[in-house]
């Protein structure tokens, strides 16, 4: 792939089980991107998806939880993405922006504007150039979870349906850089889809 003069970032989004860090890396891979993820992509953000999604910490009230993951997103800014793109590079991410707005916006029932307000001035107004939502019905991501849950995951059925609802009002309402892909095929049929809606390339 011919370098850029800058790279483009690319986030996978969708709720727990949808397949996100499968397709990230797929496309991370057949891009020749950078590929991380959010929250963990730093070592900050490590501490952090340990305090925020393991189940045997201490309880995270909904602010703290949002501040958490905002504090995770400025840092994976400056220490992985924009270093990232600003060298030419393509970033593909595992999460970003949306994710702290449909969970902690629309999941939690915090402020949505408030929110996006905020992540604009940790970001330093560096949003996603495509999101590529993988669209799975709750009982099929469930399902695929049986092996276990996080703080969030744990939260059940009515917690991912706001979720899921909230990332599919957000696709609605930036469709020129949000695309819906049907998450529920095979994982080499997803695959295909979604590497044709990051078509920022």
């Amino acid at each position: 792939m011919p370098q850029r003069e800058r790279g483009c970032l690319v986030a996978i989004e969708g709720i727990d089980g949808s397949g996100k860090s499968t397709q990230a890396a797929l496309l991370a891979r057949a891009l020749g991107a950078v590929l991380t993820r959010a929250p963990g992509g730093t070592d900050l953000g490590r501490a952090l998806r340990s305090l925020l999604l393991d189940q045997d910490r201490t309880l995270v009230g909904a602010r703290a939880e949002a501040l958490l993951m905002v504090a995770d997103r400025a840092q994976h800014v400056e220490e992985v993405i924009e270093p990232a793109l600003s060298s030419g590079r393509s970033v593909v991410s595992d999460r970003f922006s949306g994710s702290t707005l449909a969970y902690q916006g629309y999941g939690r029932g915090l402020d949505v504007e408030a929110l996006a307000s905020l992540v604009r001035w940790a970001t330093g107004g560096l949003d996603a150039d495509r999101y590529v939502l993988l669209d799975v019905p709750v009982e099929v991501t469930t399902a695929r979870r049986a092996d276990g849950s996080d703080r969030l995951e744990a939260l059940g059925a009515a917690f991912q349906l706001r979720v899921a609802d909230g990332f599919r009002a957000l696709a609605g309402a930036d469709p020129d850089r949000w695309t819906v892909v049907d998450g529920t095929g095979s994982v080499e049929a997803v695959h295909a889809a979604v590497l044709a809606a990051a078509g920022v390339w």
